[in-house]
């Protein structure tokens, strides 16, 4: 199964990159999960935390504020003005 690639920044910094399986984020329409073959979108973020599970079963988790989360093409980027791991 293919990942995806996963890119979280803040306005000043990369806060966590990498492969994973599946990304959760709070939008402003709701909680979201995302795993390979979804369809492109737009979000925009709601305050609060952005759940990364990698190939492993690990999780990763960031809190992230005043942002967009975007897919297209197994790429999710999860971009806010204030970042960073939980």
């Amino acid at each position: 199964m293919a990942g995806l690639n996963v890119s979280v920044v803040a306005a000043d910094q990369e806060v966590w990159s990498g492969e994973a399986t599946m990304v959760v984020a709070r939008t402003v329409e709701g909680e979201i999960g995302i795993l390979p073959g979804h369809e492109p979108m737009l979000a925009i973020l709601a305050g609060g935390e952005v759940r990364v599970t990698l190939a492993g079963g690990e999780k990763i988790t960031a809190s992230a504020e005043d942002g967009f989360l975007s897919v297209q093409d197994d790429v999710v980027q999860v971009v806010a003005s204030r970042a960073a791991l939980a």
